[in-house]
């Protein structure tokens, strides 16, 4: 499967389990959704669970957790993750907080789908990262999948979680791993590992890393686009790196970043959003306060521009591999 049908198959999945699995958003319903994520959901499951709703993000946030608190599980895809800010006072201080102010008698059992980051030429207002605004919000999960496997596992596992799930899909991933090259063939998912997703119901706990390439030299962390692009930078710098792929940022596998860093002595963190209050900083904090003593060189990130993303110089902001690659041997070399 592409990460388009393993999204869709991770609703067809949970909605036929748990009728309590409602999945609705602007074109959600008839239309399947702007990237089709939720095609056929509406014919095969009925209006009442599959449905269209008013261009209006705080209305559509606000009605899922209206859903929550009565018992229902709704599934909310918001078109672009630029356009979620709207919602974001609802998501912020109802869905995050609900669980906090009811003692417990209440939860909100949301998950937040919308498409995230750059590398499809839609400038400003279609390619920004907003992940780091939603991990300051105590009581939000942010789950961010690299691939169709993981995206399958981590919804259904989403779904099931009592609590609101931000669930943010690099789109430039949808139809096959990108790794920054954007003059290069375009690659599927085809006759990639991670594109064999299995049929029927498995899960991926949230909160739990994988390494995608074990090394000694140092340790990359990375989450979505950025995982299938260290992969091509350390292939080409040669470098011994440990590539981790975070999945989920909160909560985060703080075990398995330590252990690595502990290993390597040394790190390097990729994200594609902007550099300044990025979620790189406070990874950048926490490898430092858990693994000082064990660090050889300063940690190193590879981000976005403190810039709107731009249109005309989007391959100049994204951050390729020759700009990770640069970094890597920068760590390597340090003394």
């Amino acid at each position: 499967m592409n990460m388009i049908e393993a999204i869709r198959d991770a609703h067809d999945v949970a909605m036929e389990r748990d009728d309590d699995v409602v999945v609705f958003g602007e074109d959600a319903g008839f239309f399947g959704g702007v990237f089709r994520c939720t095609a056929g959901l509406q014919e095969k499951y009925g209006t009442s669970r599959c449905f269209d709703s008013p261009i209006a993000e705080s209305g559509i946030v606000g009605t899922g957790i209206g859903m929550a608190a009565y018992g229902l599980k709704p599934v909310i895809e918001i078109q672009f993750a630029d356009y979620i800010t709207p919602a974001y006072d609802q998501i912020s201080q109802e869905a995050a907080r609900i669980r906090y102010r009811s003692n417990g008698q209440f939860t909100c059992p949301i998950v937040i789908r919308t498409p995230t980051g750059g590398g499809i030429y839609g400038g400003q207002t279609h390619s920004q990262s907003p992940e780091a605004i939603f991990t300051h919000v105590s009581g939000l999960k942010v789950v961010i999948p690299s691939n169709p496997y993981d995206a399958k596992g981590l919804l259904i596992a989403a779904i099931e979680d009592p609590d609101p799930v931000i669930f943010l899909e690099p789109k430039r991933l949808y139809n096959g791993p990108f790794e920054g090259y954007h003059d290069r063939a375009l690659k599927g998912w085809k006759d990639h590992e991670d594109g064999k997703v299995p049929e029927g119901y498995y899960t991926i706990p949230l909160g739990e890393a994988k390494t995608v390439r074990g090394g000694n030299a140092v340790t990359v962390l990375a989450y979505g686009n950025m995982v299938h692009v260290c992969q091509a930078a350390q292939a080409e710098s040669g470098v011994d790196a440990e590539i981790i792929d975070m999945r989920s940022l909160i909560p985060l596998d703080l075990d398995a970043i330590e252990r690595s860093v502990k290993k390597t002595g040394r790190c390097v963190i990729v994200h594609e959003a902007t550099k300044t209050s990025g979620f790189g900083g406070e990874l950048m904090a926490l490898v430092q306060e858990r693994c000082f003593y064990h660090l050889e060189a300063p940690i190193v990130r590879v981000t976005g521009w403190d810039t709107p993303y731009p249109h005309a110089q989007e391959w100049d902001y994204f951050p390729g591999p020759a700009r990770v690659a640069k970094a890597l041997k920068k760590v390597v070399e340090a003394v």
